[in-house]
């Protein structure tokens, strides 16, 4: 046996479930008829495991903390306690945990506050049912997902920030990343995913996600949304920074 020490895992972890189980879902909705057909349509996909279901927001924060789930499909808009409220205090009992709204709300606000609480999607319920298994897949898979009509008006937040932050940045020196990880950033900005990226620069899905742990790690972010933002403001997006 040797003497060295454990390698440490790395601080930003794309993907921590155990290779191969299935994925653990807590479905959080207060319409019961339609949290029990998002739980009856998942239950039937033989990856995705349904640990749970809860009616409002405190109750989903305490069910997640004793179930540890590995995606959270949550409403927004819920009584005692609403889904941004839950959202964050689900990331702070179980931080590896991936949040996704899956609201009637399409207001920018709602969006924006629910990728400021932790979500790592955003969907709206007019998805169609065939796309909801996939949703959860790509998510517990370590990629964002977000409706497309939502993805347009993020794009447009991230060129509102950048204007407001008038370029503030600019007296640190920028971190160096390959040409490589600048392509895969600036199609991070735009809202693609890890497989749609991996087409775009015929490389694989695995590559990709390498790409960007390290693109976060260098620029010391926590997710793809604080990467699109530093892409749109280092005017990285349009390919001159």
């Amino acid at each position: 046996m040797s003497g060295h020490p454990p390698t440490p895992e790395p601080t930003l972890t794309v993907d921590t479930r155990v290779t191969g189980a299935p994925i653990k879902v807590l479905v959080v909705d207060d319409h019961a008829f339609f949290r029990r057909g998002l739980v009856s349509v998942l239950s039937e996909e033989p990856d995705i495991d349904v640990i749970g279901e809860s009616g409002d927001g405190e109750q989903a924060v305490r069910q997640a903390a004793d179930l540890l789930p590995d995606v959270v499909l949550m409403d927004v808009w819920m009584p005692h306690g609403n889904g941004i409220e839950a959202c964050t205090g689900i990331k702070s009992s179980v931080p590896d945990a991936k949040i996704v709204m899956l609201t009637m709300s399409d207001e920018e606000n709602d969006l924006f506050d629910a990728l400021k609480a932790g979500a790592t999607g955003y969907l709206l319920k007019e998805i169609s049912i065939d796309e909801l298994p996939d949703a959860v897949r790509a998510v517990a898979d370590g990629q964002s997902f977000i409706n497309p009509s939502m993805a347009t008006k993020l794009i447009g937040e991230f060129t509102a920030l950048a204007k407001k932050d008038g370029g503030r940045s600019r007296g640190l020196p920028a971190p160096e990343l390959t040409d490589r990880e600048t392509e895969v950033l600036r199609l991070v900005a735009r809202c693609l995913n890890n497989k749609e990226i991996a087409d775009e620069l015929f490389i694989s899905e695995h590559t990709v996600k390498n790409h960007v742990r390290n693109i976060l790690e260098k620029l010391q972010l926590h997710s793809r949304t604080e990467a699109a933002v530093y892409a749109v403001r280092e005017k990285i997006l349009d390919g001159d920074g």
